[in-house]
């Protein structure tokens, strides 16, 4: 099994910056793919950004492109996402994913371990 843990949520003003990053234990060797995905109330679950060690190619959703950038740490257990610009619409609730599959999916449904969520809160 593997387990997730957020941190580096809060709260900023729009144009500012700020880097969520999501730590991952246990058999984190079988992990392919680790993505980004965020909710806001009462909106589904939408797809953020993922990176692949398989495939070694970086994904991200048009709203968030040129503006964010998800990176791994060196140990692989680690993943980062450097959040600049920031706008009030990316208010959410920022979950970090793990999946076993090779490729960068967009799909919730595609990924095997969730970690509990972050919040992340930009003002105007």
């Amino acid at each position: 099994q593997v387990q997730l843990v957020e941190s580096g949520g809060g709260s900023v003003q729009a144009g500012g910056s700020l880097r969520l990053s999501c730590a991952a234990s246990g058999r984190t060797i079988s992990v392919n793919v680790m993505a980004w995905f965020r909710q806001a109330p009462g909106k589904e679950r939408e797809f953020v950004a993922a990176i692949s060690s398989v495939v070694g190619n970086r994904r991200y959703s048009d709203s968030v492109k040129d503006r964010f950038t998800i990176s791994r740490g060196r140990a692989k257990n680690t993943m980062y996402l450097q959040m600049n610009s920031l706008k009030p619409e990316d208010t959410a609730v920022y979950y970090c994913a793990a999946g076993l599959r090779s490729y960068n999916s967009d799909q919730t449904a595609q990924y095997d371990y969730w970690g509990q969520g972050a919040q992340v809160t930009v003002s105007s």
